[in-house]
């Protein structure tokens, strides 16, 4: 059995030694720390308001670290609504593939409510998120379309789309070029091109080659930051 990147609750992981199962656990590093910091609060008696998606698989498997004491938001809204034991002995933690402006809103909602929660000691955002999402606000005042790479599926690459339109520009998410229809390109004068951070770069290549087939003049790669991170293959995997 292979644990996906969005993690898995304990729940599963009981579930596979059960059954003896051998076991390949890529669940990201980064989706690693927030479970580890789940089972930290806890343990210090503390109630957790987790930030995400509903039915994402990577607030499943976070919200499995704990039996109880967990609470989902999704807006501002929710926030109002939610009823905790004690307001004192509360944390936050997020979903690391949330908009970073949005999380920011319910953030704020969060500490105007309850000014005593506790806060990660580092953001939970991932750092591929967080710079994908900064690098669109750079791009999509320059174009006239934004197309994001990645999967209908994935929170940070519709996360990135959502980022493009609430900056008055027009963003389609499509998972490759062969799924670009060339009407969309009538009439645009500058295509931005993204990819939600797990869409292997090939695809992004092949998009870029596509629109140089349909007529793109010039390709421009805008400055920005630089990732270096490399985490290793799930042991077993490299044997």
């Amino acid at each position: 059995m292979v644990f996906s990147a969005h993690g898995v609750a304990q729940a599963v992981r009981a579930d596979a030694e059960a059954r003896g199962l051998r076991v390949f656990d890529a669940t990201c590093p980064l989706v690693t720390k927030v479970h580890v910091e789940v089972g930290k609060l806890r343990r210090e008696g503390r109630e957790i308001v987790m930030i995400g998606h509903r039915g994402h698989p990577e607030v499943e498997g976070t919200m499995g670290q704990a039996e109880g004491g967990i609470y989902l938001v999704e807006t501002v809204a929710d926030v109002a609504e939610l009823r905790v034991s004690d307001p004192e002995r509360l944390a936050y933690v997020t979903q690391t593939t949330l908009s970073v402006d949005d999380c920011a809103n319910i953030i704020g909602a969060l500490r105007k409510r309850f000014p005593s929660i506790a806060e990660p000691k580092k953001a939970d955002i991932c750092y591929a998120t967080q710079n994908r999402q900064d690098a669109i606000k750079q791009m999509a005042p320059q174009c006239d379309l934004v197309l994001v790479v990645g999967s209908p599926s994935s929170s940070n690459s519709n996360r990135l789309r959502e980022v493009a339109e609430n900056l008055g520009v027009e963003a389609l998410l499509i998972g490759n070029a062969a799924q670009l229809d060339p009407a969309l390109l009538q009439g645009r004068q500058r295509i931005g091109v993204s990819a939600g951070a797990s869409a292997p770069e090939v695809l992004v290549q092949e998009l870029v080659a596509r629109l140089r087939e349909l007529g793109a003049g010039e390709v421009q790669i805008l400055d920005g930051l630089a990732e270096h991170v490399r985490f290793p293959l799930p042991k077993g995997l490299g044997d």
